[in-house]
């Protein structure tokens, strides 16, 4: 498992601007990296904060794993129901589409209730 990419102050910084849009009413999602192999832009323990209108702050992978975090965070937000998201690619298969780093990641992504 690869450590966690964010410094205490950073992890800090997502959560009160979590606490901030939840306290101005706003719907608010956390994604956090639970687990990676081989190689995985963000390492566990890495978040990201959304809100119901598509703002974010932190990261936890990049590129179109991002996207897809924030659209299922979106979705979590509206039905109350956590999502355990799974990315990855095999390293045979990374090499096959000329990929020279395969890796998996597995993103849990919450509504924040209060």
């Amino acid at each position: 498992m690869a450590e966690s990419s964010l410094t205490n102050a950073e992890a800090d910084a997502i959560l009160a601007q979590a606490r901030d849009w939840r306290s101005a009413g706003k719907g608010v999602a956390i994604a956090t990296v639970i687990s990676t192999w081989g190689s995985a832009p963000r390492g566990v323990g890495s978040q990201l904060a959304l809100t119901d209108d598509g703002a974010f702050v932190g990261s936890v992978s990049g590129g179109c794993v991002e996207g897809a975090v924030v659209t299922e965070g979106q979705e979590v937000i509206a039905d109350g129901k956590p999502r355990l998201l799974d990315f990855g690619i095999s390293d045979d298969q990374a090499w096959e589409v000329g990929l020279a780093c395969g890796g998996k990641l597995e993103i849990f992504i919450e509504r924040v209730e209060a």
